[in-house]
């Protein structure tokens, strides 16, 4: 794999209108103009003699409601970026099935906004041509300094292909998710704060014992496993220490012996009932209403969430909730996982002309500005946040426009705790928040399967994915051995394709490391 920054150079160059950078470019200090209501806004591109705004067609996830497009949070956006945006938002947990469509039709928006880059189907289209190499547009990032400055540490490299750069990053912080557990559940009960899987698993097994609601039924789950908190227990686990056969081939962190003592200890939560009974069909919709309603003891999701699911729960009868990101220890290591700072990226479909991929790329720079990833995070001052001891707290209409779908139009930039901190909380909370979780940073890990998906394990493995999803469910539920389990893994480990996939992998590492 060659450096993507080796394989920038100046190629195609493209001026950038100086009043597209004045106060875009993280350095400005242009004032709002009177009758926005937001001193931190950027006075957009509205000017006289002024490029119309561009229009962007664009696919993204939606993680809240529907936006009203219309609203004033998307109508300053638009002002900010001098662009009219046309978005088809897809529940999140519709993304894969309904991009997989596009992708097989051909008929893509312009922009798609993808947060799994290493999915084999996407990355199988990228190889194929179906989105715009961005490196000679980037050339040597001069002509894009939000780009160059803003972003997390190799945030183009974790979107490079073949050492070259096929999209732009969603910007997110690296500390993002944390193992939530109902910190007033364990001091009403007098559990000591779990600090390994041991613990952990005794103090879910207490808490669904205890019948919090009085209901005379055990209905509490204990662990709403979905999505986000596995890659926590991997870490702990240590599915995300490099793991090699004896052919020096890197292993894929699901097909690992550690894989399996981690499948087996979620066989041990289930049987035990510290599992919904519908885990394996549950969406993070589902589960986060659940949490949401007192009704389940620990989820994992962004940490950014706590504030106002506390506040859900005490709307639904708990006056005391209060939730804590739990540091557990597991017989791999520290139970942290943590984001590369890239939640995928901005592909720009190649059926777009030439000179408007330049004019996406202009709007993606603004995107990249402090201005507008400031205004992403809390809107306009009076109308979506007030000021309450230097601290931005959303209003009642900020909570319902500005949220997670509503900084899925942009680039961002890089921000540490911009998955931590709560926009509706106040800053003695959120200063409480950052303390609980600042050290993630320091001892969490990043799987190597954001970075070492190859051409070979990306035509292998979807032969074997489907059979495996289904084996690991039928193991972790019981109606299979966990012998037969680990023997499928082991036949998926010693089939040619996946042993030369490994060997690439391994290959794909090293260079990645050695860039």
């Amino acid at each position: 794999m060659v450096s993507w920054k080796k394989g920038l150079h100046a190629g195609v160059s493209m001026a950038l209108a100086v009043t597209l950078l004045a106060g875009c470019s993280g350095t400005g200090n242009t004032p709002a103009p009177e009758g926005t209501g937001n001193t931190d806004a950027t006075p957009g591109n509205q000017e006289a003699g002024a490029q119309e705004p561009v229009t962007i067609k664009m696919f993204a996830g939606l993680y809240n409601e529907i936006p009203d497009m219309n609203n004033e949070y998307w109508t300053e956006w638009e002002r900010m970026t001098n662009a009219k945006l046309d978005v088809e938002w897809v529940p999140s947990g519709d993304l894969n099935a309904k991009l997989d469509l596009l992708l097989a039709s051909g008929d893509l928006p312009e922009v798609v906004a993808y947060q799994f880059n290493n999915r084999p189907t996407f990355m199988r289209a990228i190889k194929n041509g179906a989105f715009w190499d961005l490196t000679d547009f980037l050339g040597d990032m001069s002509e894009y300094p939000n780009l160059r400055d803003n972003l997390a540490e190799d945030a183009l490299k974790y979107l490079s292909v073949d050492g070259r750069v096929y999209g732009l990053p969603r910007s997110r912080s690296r500390i993002d998710g944390g193992i939530k557990i109902r910190k007033d559940w364990l001091d009403k009960l007098d559990i000591p704060v779990p600090t390994t899987f041991e613990e952990y698993e005794a103090a879910l097994k207490q808490i669904v014992d205890a019948d919090l609601d009085g209901n005379g039924r055990k209905d509490t789950v204990g662990l709403l496993y979905v999505n986000d908190p596995f890659a926590s227990f991997q870490a702990g686990f240590g599915l995300f220490e490099p793991t090699y056969n004896d052919e020096g081939g890197l292993i894929s962190p699901r097909l690992t012996p550690q894989s399996i003592g981690m499948t087996e200890w979620f066989r041990g939560l289930y049987a035990q009932g510290l599992m919904s009974q519908e885990y394996a069909v549950m969406k993070e919709s589902q589960a986060e209403e659940l949490f949401k309603t007192n009704r389940a003891a620990s989820y994992g999701r962004p940490i950014w969430w706590d504030h106002d699911w506390e506040n859900a729960m005490r709307q639904s009868g708990d006056a005391d909730a209060k939730i804590l990101n739990l540091h557990l220890q597991g017989p791999g290591g520290d139970a942290v996982a943590l984001e590369t700072g890239v939640a995928g990226g901005f592909y720009i479909s190649k059926k777009v002309p030439e000179e408007k991929v330049k004019r996406l790329l202009e709007y993606f720079e603004l995107t990249a500005s402090e201005e507008v990833s400031d205004f992403s995070y809390y809107g306009i001052e009076g109308v979506h946040h007030t000021v309450e001891d230097g601290q931005k707290v959303l209003t009642e209409q900020g909570v319902k426009e500005v949220n997670t779908t509503s900084k899925g139009a942009g680039v961002l930039t890089y921000n540490k705790f911009g998955k931590v901190i709560s926009a509706s909380g106040d800053k003695a909370y959120n200063d409480a928040k950052i303390a609980e979780v600042e050290h993630f940073d320091e001892v969490g890990k990043i799987s190597p399967n954001t970075y070492t998906a190859t051409e070979s394990w990306i035509n292998a493995w979807p032969k074997y994915e489907s059979e495996f999803n289904a084996m690991y469910t039928k193991a972790v539920v019981g109606q299979i051995p966990m012998s037969e389990f680990e023997a499928h893994v082991d036949w998926i480990n010693e089939q040619p394709d996946i042993k030369k996939a490994y060997l690439d992998m391994a290959e794909a590492y090293k260079n990645f490391h050695e860039q």
